[in-house]
């Protein structure tokens, strides 16, 4: 039994001392002259891509952005829900059946498209009896006018005096009104569309009897969208109407859409201690709908004329921050990496600022900084541009 642990023992260290010599080989084999590593030459390349036939050749793949000048706008984000930019709910002004419904939800109507229409029977003899006592108040006014025989001993003030005391007594003023009041209720029968927008929760049923003041269907208007947000007390000072919003929604992954603020509430809730920022953003195909979810990023300071990268440009190496220039570029967009070191000032969510100092490298605008396939090179490696940026409109 003790031989057997003492044959254990002595394979257990033959085994490790052949893993450390593998280790120092591999070392040997990938030390770069610096100290640095890089993979190791494979001497079989059939069927590798262009990228990979770039990389055996010692040129790795990268992509780069330029260095610009340009303002750096530090952006509030919050989130918020879609709003209509216009909702009414339609409701009737007179009682009666309805006789048709013209609209199903989700149609788009003009303004003044007739939606739903009542029963006139009732309202046409009113209309009808209204005119009835008109013609008659007329005829007598005409008549009282007519042989009254004091015309022409009257100037025309006292003419024009004569005529209103006619019109009271025959009774015309009154049957005026009585007949453009049944004029109106029979206008009221027919439920129009009050601008331009989407039928929503249509109520209205053919045969149902709808009293005054029921409500009949929504009408939402769609384009411009409104997006209303929450911005913190310490931010509504920064935000004020006609700033850039970037605005993104869970229903369309991938996209941004752009809007202006449009007015900041000028009351902040005591309870959340927040204001609401109203967004207007241009809506045309009416995809965007009110009640959907909303991610926010408002332009809220602007510093300008500051020299900017891609935030992917900035890299940490031994606790500092580190960007990869691509130096010697040739016109096939072969060169090499240039490590600089960066002090950084303001960023936004895609760009950050690049500032001077005296330990670390001020950079110039139209340079071409990597932003993409850079984490782990280093300095004087040699590169291949997936696409030059200086040839970009």
């Amino acid at each position: 039994m003790a031989l057997s642990r003492s044959v254990l023992s002595l394979l257990t260290v033959l085994l490790i001392l052949v893993g450390l010599g593998a280790g120092v080989g591999w070392r040997l084999i990938t030390a770069e002259p610096d100290g640095g590593t890089q993979r190791a030459e494979l001497p079989d390349t059939e069927g590798v891509t262009a990228e990979g036939a770039l990389q055996f050749a010692g040129a790795q793949v990268v992509r780069g952005e330029l260095v610009v000048r340009d303002t750096l706008w530090v952006r509030v984000a919050t989130s918020g829900q879609a709003v209509a930019n216009r909702m009414s709910r339609v409701a009737t002004r007179t009682s009666g059946l309805v006789e048709d419904v013209r609209v199903q939800e989700n149609d788009l109507v003009d303004g003044g498209t007739l939606l739903v229409q009542l029963d006139t029977s009732e309202v046409a003899m009113d209309q009808a009896r209204a005119e009835s006592e008109l013609l008659s108040a007329q005829v007598e006014f005409e008549e009282r006018m007519l042989f009254s025989g004091v015309e022409n001993l009257l100037d025309e003030e006292g003419r024009r005096e004569r005529e209103r005391i006619v019109r009271a007594s025959s009774g015309l003023n009154q049957a005026e009104v009585n007949m453009e009041q049944a004029r109106m209720q029979v206008e009221w029968t027919r439920i129009r569309a009050p601008f331009p927008g989407r039928v929503a929760d249509l109520q209205a049923v053919e045969g149902a009897y709808l009293s005054t003041g029921d409500e009949v269907l929504t009408l939402v208007e769609l384009d411009p969208i409104r997006v209303e947000v929450n911005a913190l007390e310490s931010e509504v000072a920064l935000l004020e109407p006609g700033r850039r919003a970037s605005v993104s929604f869970a229903a369309f992954p991938g996209e941004t859409f752009e809007g202006v603020v449009r007015s900041v509430n000028p009351l902040v809730d005591p309870e959340t201690r927040s204001a609401r920022v109203t967004l207007s953003l241009p809506n045309p195909d009416h995809r965007i709908r009110p009640g959907m979810y909303a991610r926010v990023a408002v332009d809220a300071r602007p510093y300008l004329d500051r020299i900017l990268v891609p935030r992917s440009a900035v890299v940490e190496r031994d606790r500092r921050e580190v960007v990869f220039m691509a130096s010697g570029l040739n016109d096939q967009g072969e060169g090499e990496a240039e490590w600089r070191y960066v002090t950084t000032g303001f960023r936004n969510e895609t760009h950050v600022e690049i500032v001077a100092s005296e330990t670390t490298s001020l950079l110039e605008p139209g340079e071409v900084v990597l932003v993409d396939g850079h984490h782990y090179l280093a300095h004087q490696t040699r590169i291949h541009l997936d696409g030059d940026p200086r040839e970009r409109p």
